[in-house]
């Protein structure tokens, strides 16, 4: 037994309270070094009356490593508690004081979790778990009023540029919301909608006033009240990072540097504030000048902007924010925009633009979710054929256990977006490779994401060309993908298992292609089984049962001799299902 890969703190994703009774407890192996893992749990104050032992499930794998996970209820809500290890013939302990193969006598020098206190438990919305995203960006969604057009507007469905505009508005999203509800989206992700001088929106003038290109604050506001009746929650673009260099205090640094009122609100290295050898002489983001980055630690800034992310949240009863750039702001900031959301909205969904380990900012104080591009890219890999089924495997299990069970419940997953290129092409332009991917989005983990325009077959290589104008006309659409989304978002919403229920691997091989998974609740049980190639695959895995049915059609499912063997075409998948009795 390799004892240097053995690990756990008494914290984070290690040991936290999912719920007001309910604590998980991870614990990380050498991988296939060991047989069992048991918690011995207790309460210090009572130990002998209150000891209990759990069997650790072997929850997810990595390159490296095993993952074991428990969860626990203890009576009074204090925990004491540590792990016995077995390995063949040898057993060693891991408590708090170290570890070492003689008993410890409990509950001395083990570790604790010594309360939970149900305001400290990271709770995210509800709603976030049954909710489908639909991306959009206004402008290149539906023109419905021709009438408030920027000057140049270019004849819809032309070649997107980084400055040109198609003349999508807000009342073209109005327009087709009952599109929106027959496809079975619940939940909107607008990108930015406040005045800016760019198609994009991402560099912002006035932080209360919709861009008039796209209507006003009153046709917002009837937006997201038809959404809100239609059953369709609404998010919005939150861009604190940076402003445009129209925004009016900026102008005003621009016109009396340092001795503007507003020279703090921004990072300034040198005045006057210029482009010198194509490098501002103060913060952006990235290098573009016309992108002034705020400084969030200024006690004026900061009330500005949380001030508008309360105001939009009570003026149009907005159900959350999308943070961008949210890893290059301060933590201080998120922490207080936290609280003055929630205060506004206990329900409102923040989710962080941050596009790698984001455990920093998903332990109840910041965010309850971000954009998951690392599950894209693993996802898009694997589909690809650019990794066998058990490097996916690993891949995956490191991802969940990023973060603790109720990040991972509502993490914002997609495929791609206005910052990637579009999923279509991201696999070469084969339907077959996408259905899969759409599939495994649709029964893993976490909150999907569509971006527009992906359900009926848009392609686009990265920005701008995946912000191409949607296709409205039937005749240019694949309509065949189409019912392909809907039914698999018709599956995910009937079925709370694959929202909530736990997920792992069945079947994941080195040289081989093919994957099988389960999604399950004490309710349901799902088996998913795809064949990731280019040739027919019978796949077979042991099952118990003989109450299984085709999850799509209801057909019955049958195993022989308590064996599963399921035929997939090319690049097929089949998911099956069992009820379970209570």
């Amino acid at each position: 037994m390799l004892l240097e890969a053995l690990y756990h703190v008494p914290r984070d994703k290690w040991a936290y309270a999912y719920d007001p009774h309910t604590i998980h407890l991870r614990v990380r192996t050498k991988k296939n070094d060991i047989d069992s893992v048991v918690a011995m749990t207790g309460d210090k104050y009572d130990w002998d009356r209150t000891y209990f032992e759990i069997t650790m499930e072997k929850s997810a794998s990595d390159d490296m490593f095993d993952y074991y996970e428990c969860h626990v209820k203890p009576k009074y809500k204090r925990l004491s508690y540590g792990f016995r290890i077995h390995a063949g013939d040898e057993t060693v302990y891991m408590v708090d004081s170290g570890i070492g193969w003689d008993y410890p006598h409990p509950p001395a020098g083990y570790f604790e979790f010594p309360y939970i206190h149900e305001i400290d438990v990271f709770k995210v919305p509800e709603w976030a778990k049954e909710a489908v995203f639909y991306q959009i960006m206004t402008e290149r969604f539906a023109n419905g009023d021709p009438g408030n057009d920027p000057e140049g507007t270019e004849p819809w469905g032309g070649q997107p540029k980084v400055d040109n505009f198609f003349g999508g508005d807000l009342q073209g999203v109005l327009d087709h919301l009952d599109d929106l509800v027959h496809l079975g989206i619940n939940a909107i992700y607008f990108t930015p909608l406040f005045r800016s001088p760019s198609n994009h929106k991402y560099d912002t003038v006035d932080y209360k006033q919709v861009d008039p290109h796209f209507g006003d604050n009153e046709l917002l506001k009837k937006v997201v009240d038809t959404c809100h009746a239609k059953g369709i929650r609404v998010m919005l673009d939150a861009v604190f990072n940076h402003c445009s260099d129209q925004f009016p205090p900026f102008q005003d640094v621009l016109k009396n540097g340092e001795k503007s009122r507003y020279a703090e609100w921004f990072h300034v290295n040198d005045f006057p504030c210029e482009i010198r050898d194509g490098i501002p002489t103060y913060d952006t983001f990235g290098f573009f000048g016309n992108m002034p980055k705020f400084n969030t630690a200024n006690p004026e800034v900061k009330a500005y902007l949380l001030d508008v992310a309360e105001y939009w949240i009570k003026e149009i009863k907005l159900d959350g924010w999308r943070l961008d750039v949210a890893n290059e702001i301060d933590h201080h900031f998120w922490r207080d925009f936290r609280q003055v959301v929630k205060q506004a909205n206990p329900d409102a969904y923040i989710v962080g633009e941050v596009w790698s380990d984001s455990l920093l900012w998903l332990i109840g104080d910041q965010f309850d979710s971000v954009m998951n591009y690392p599950f894209a890219d693993k996802v898009l890999e694997f589909f690809n054929g650019q990794m066998d089924g058990l490097t996916f495997a690993n891949r995956i299990g490191s991802l969940l256990m990023r973060y603790p069970q109720q990040t991972n419940e509502v993490v914002f997953n997609l495929l791609c977006s206005h910052d990637t290129p579009r999923l279509l092409t991201r696999v070469g332009g084969d339907t077959r490779r996408m259905k899969l991917t759409v599939a495994f989005l649709f029964t893993f983990m976490g909150t999907p994401c569509i971006f527009y325009g992906d359900e009926i077959g848009l392609t686009g290589d990265g920005d701008p060309d995946c912000r191409k104008c949607m296709e409205w006309d039937p005749a240019k659409q694949d309509r065949d993908l189409y019912e392909f989304y809907r039914s698999m978002i018709g599956l995910r919403k009937r079925h709370p298992a694959l929202r909530q229920g736990r997920f792992r691997f069945l079947q994941a091989r080195h040289h081989d292609p093919s994957i099988v998974y389960e999604r399950a609740d004490d309710k349901m049980h799902f088996i998913i089984w795809m064949n990731n190639s280019d040739r027919p695959r019978t796949l077979s895995h042991p099952i118990v049962t003989t109450d299984w049915v085709d999850a799509l059609t209801e057909e019955p499912v049958k195993p022989v001799k308590g064996t599963m063997h399921i035929e997939l075409e090319p690049f097929g998948f089949r998911i099956i299902r069992r009820k379970l009795k209570n």
